[in-house]
């Protein structure tokens, strides 16, 4: 196994862990924290890169590209809705539509980046989705956000 499959599963592990630390904060109401753990995922886009950049070289299957591609695309638009336009986009559908399909789509294919390390990091990744995905409908339904 390559130490290139370990950065890919952590990062995989530590995405998922963040978005879900995202909801629990938000759920306590701390605006402040889950505002910097949102700053932190965004950087996740400099390893995301990386990963990227060196499928190639590893011979990744189209699939790789495309699950990283996704949670790049995510993360980018996260940042420009979120942090640099600061827009109240929640509140319509269509664009909550297509950005709750890019989030879904780049932490769902968080798993399969965390696949190429093993069948234990494939499990923590479904694990920690799940807790994830749980969180973001508890959260969205007790604070409409």
């Amino acid at each position: 196994m390559n130490k290139v499959n370990i950065i890919g599963a952590s990062l995989s592990v530590m995405i998922l862990s963040i978005c879900s630390l995202v909801f629990i904060f938000r759920l306590l109401g701390h605006q402040k924290v889950e505002y910097w753990l949102g700053c932190i995922l965004i950087l996740m886009t400099i390893p995301l890169t990386f990963l990227l950049i060196t499928a190639k070289q590893f011979q990744r299957p189209p699939i790789y590209y495309i699950q990283i591609g996704i949670m790049i695309a995510f993360l980018i638009i996260e940042l420009f809705l979120d942090y640099i336009y600061k827009l109240e986009f929640r509140k319509v559908t269509w664009i909550t539509v297509i950005y709750l399909v890019l989030f879904f789509g780049g932490t769902g294919g968080m798993i399969g980046i965390a696949t190429e390390a093993g069948r234990i990091w494939m499990i923590a990744a479904v694990v920690l989705f799940l807790i994830m995905t749980t969180l973001a409908f508890v959260q969205r339904a007790i604070t409409g956000m």
